[in-house]
C-alpha cells in the first residue's frame, strides 16, 4: 500500500526540515517574477545585510546559492582551496562523516581526526598538529559546530584561540547548518572564515538556498585557490553584486520572499531569545520533562 499522509496538516519531528510558519508559507504564495525587474535586486539587498546579522557578521560577505547544505560545503572548499592543500577535518557524526568525504573526493589532502560518536572534536589533536606545522603546511581546519546526527556541537571559541596561539594562518571553515539561528553563533567574535547553513533548518524555510558567508580573508583566499569551480564561484556572484543585479544564475523567487518572512519573525522574536529557547528546550528535553 502507498504511504499518503492523514488528513489535516502533517508535522515534523526531525532535526531538518522542519516545520514551516504560516507566515512563511504565505509569503512564498505567489507566481514567478522577473528576477532581472527592480524589485528582486531590491529585496536582494536587503536579504544579504540581513543574513549578516544572523551569522554576527559585519565583515562577511554572503551568498545566497540555489543549493542545499552540500552545494553550500563544495562551495566553501571549492572557493578556498586549491587540488593537494591539507586541511584538518573532524568526524564526530554522520554529516562530518560526508563532508570528508566531499573533501577527499574534491583531492583535497584530508588529515581526518577521528572522535567516538557523541562527543566533541578533539582540540588536543589539533593544537598538537598546529604545534608541529611550522612550515603552516595546514591550510584550513574544517569543523561541524553542532553534528546534526549526534546533537554534539564544538567549541569555536577554542578552536580559534588555539589558532591564534600558535599564530596559525589556516583558514577556520564551519558547518553551521543545524546551528545558525538556533545555538549561539559569532562568526567575527570567533575568527570563522567561511560559514555556511541551510535554509530548511533554523531558518524555517523549504530546502533550496544554501548560505555561505565568505570572511575577507577567504574572499582574498578565492583569488588565488585553484579547485575547479562554476556554478559556486564566488566570483560570479561577486560581479553581479558590483552591478547591482546581485543574480547570476536564476534564483527561486518564492524561497527569497520566503526567506524575507523567516528573517522578519526572527527579528520580531529576537535572535537572542531564540537561541535562549533552543537552550531552554534542549534543557527539559535532557531532564525527561
Amino acid at each position: 500500500m502507498d504511504y499518503v499522509n492523514a488528513p489535516g496538516r502533517n508535522h515534523l519531528f526531525v532535526p531538518g526540515p522542519v516545520n514551516i510558519p504560516d507566515q512563511v508559507i504565505r509569503a512564498m504564495s505567489r507566481n514567478n517574477e522577473d528576477y532581472r525587474s527592480p524589485a528582486i535586486p531590491a529585496l536582494t539587498k536587503t536579504l544579504l545585510e540581513d543574513v549578516k546579522k544572523i551569522f554576527k557578521t559585519t565583515t562577511g560577505t554572503p551568498f545566497l546559492i540555489p543549493t542545499t547544505g552540500t552545494g553550500a560545503w563544495e562551495s566553501a572548499l571549492t572557493n578556498t582551496l586549491s587540488p593537494g592543500d591539507r586541511i584538518v577535518s573532524f568526524v564526530i557524526g554522520q554529516f562530518s562523516l560526508l563532508w570528508i568525504d566531499q573533501q577527499q573526493r574534491l583531492k583535497f589532502n584530508v588529515d581526518v581526526v577521528e572522535s567516538e560518536w557523541g562527543r566533541g572534536a578533539d582540540l588536543d589533536v589539533l593544537e598538537s598538529k598546529l604545534a608541529s606545522d611550522s612550515a603552516h603546511t595546514i591550510k584550513a581546519i574544517c569543523i561541524v559546530h553542532n553534528e546534526t546526527a549526534t546533537g554534539v556541537t564544538n567549541n569555536l571559541a577554542k578552536v580559534r584561540q588555539i589558532l591564534d596561539a600558535y599564530q596559525h594562518p589556516a583558514l577556520l571553515l564551519v558547518d553551521g547548518v543545524s546551528s545558525i539561528c538556533a545555538l549561539d553563533f559569532r562568526m567575527d567574535e570567533w575568527g570563522v572564515d567561511v560559514a555556511i547553513t541551510g535554509s530548511q533548518k533554523a531558518l524555517s524555510l523549504p530546502t533550496g538556498i544554501g548560505f555561505v558567508v565568505a570572511s575577507p580573508k577567504a574572499i582574498e583566499a578565492s583569488k588565488s585557490a585553484k579547485s575547479l569551480r562554476v556554478f559556486f564561484d564566488w566570483s560570479d556572484y561577486l560581479k553581479f553584486y558590483k552591478m547591482g543585479t546581485y543574480w547570476p544564475y536564476t534564483p527561486s523567487i518564492q524561497l527569497l520572499y520566503g526567506l524575507r518572512a523567516a528573517l522578519d519573525l526572527i527579528f520580531e522574536e529576537g535572535l537572542e531569545n531564540i537561541i535562549e529557547r533552543h537552550a531552554r528546550l534542549d534543557l527539559l528535553w535532557r531532564h525527561g520533562a
